[in-house]
This record gives structure tokens, sequence and C-alpha cells, in this order.
């Protein structure tokens, strides 16, 4: 059953233009995990990799319910896995738990980007249809 779905774009150039700020640094170490940094890092573009997991965020967020508030931050959410696999998406602090109560048992997400923009569709699923508990993500 689909608990809640999101979509969420972000243009590249804004993405771009937030890397080149003395700032940097520290908004990456807040909104991204380390594994995040280094798969960014490693591509060719960087910031068209860093807005596609900030859209993912984004909608993971909006698939919830809660969208950046009642404590779910996009350091909460981590989009997992590299350039060229399919991204998964795995769950902490108040995200976490907010999953939990909506007995949330799979993200699946989605993720494009042009030169331009970056883009992210998340679908939120409680794949349990036998009355049981679901298994936690």
């Amino acid at each position: 059953m689909i608990v809640g779905v999101g979509v969420d774009v972000v243009e590249v150039g804004r993405m771009e233009r937030v890397l080149r700020t003395p700032y940097a640094r520290r908004f990456l170490q807040r909104i991204f995990s380390a594994d995040e940094i280094d798969v960014c890092e490693a591509t060719a573009r960087p910031a068209q990799s860093y807005a596609a997991r900030f859209a993912a965020k984004e909608a993971v967020s909006k698939a919830l319910g809660t969208g950046f508030t009642r404590g779910v931050t996009p350091g909460a959410i981590v989009v997992e896995g590299g350039e060229r696999e399919r991204p998964m998406v795995a769950l902490k602090d108040r995200a976490l738990e907010v999953a939990r109560a909506q007995r949330v048992s799979r993200i699946h997400c989605s993720l494009t980007h042009t030169g331009e923009t970056a883009c992210a569709f998340v679908v939120a699923e409680n794949a349990d249809l036998t009355g049981k508990s679901p298994q936690t993500i």
C-alpha cells in the first residue's frame, strides 16, 4: 500500500552557486553524509549530483508528509549508491521515527537530471498486506 509520494526539482545552477560560497563545506556537511559527499565529488559535475540528491531528500520528506518540518531534516535522509547505481534511501533520527509511525517499510526513489535541472520521485510504501508488522526501513 502506498503511504505517500513526493517529487522535487532542483536547479543545478542554484547548487553551483551554493558550492562557490565560502560556506559551501559547512552546507555540504550539514545536508549530506560523508559517503554522499564522496560520491558527488567523484563525478564530472558534482553540483548536478548534489542537486539530484537534495531533490531526493526533499521528495522523501514530502512522501512522509512532513517536508522539512517537525524535526525531519535533510541530514536525516541519506541517498545511498553511486552515480550509476539504483538510489537507495536510508533514514535516521526523526525521519526514521516518522516513517516507523506510518509503518513505512520501503522507499522507492528515482533520480534524473539534465544540465539545468535535477529531479527526484519517491514512493513510500507499506508492503505488508498480511496485517503483520512490516520490516522497518
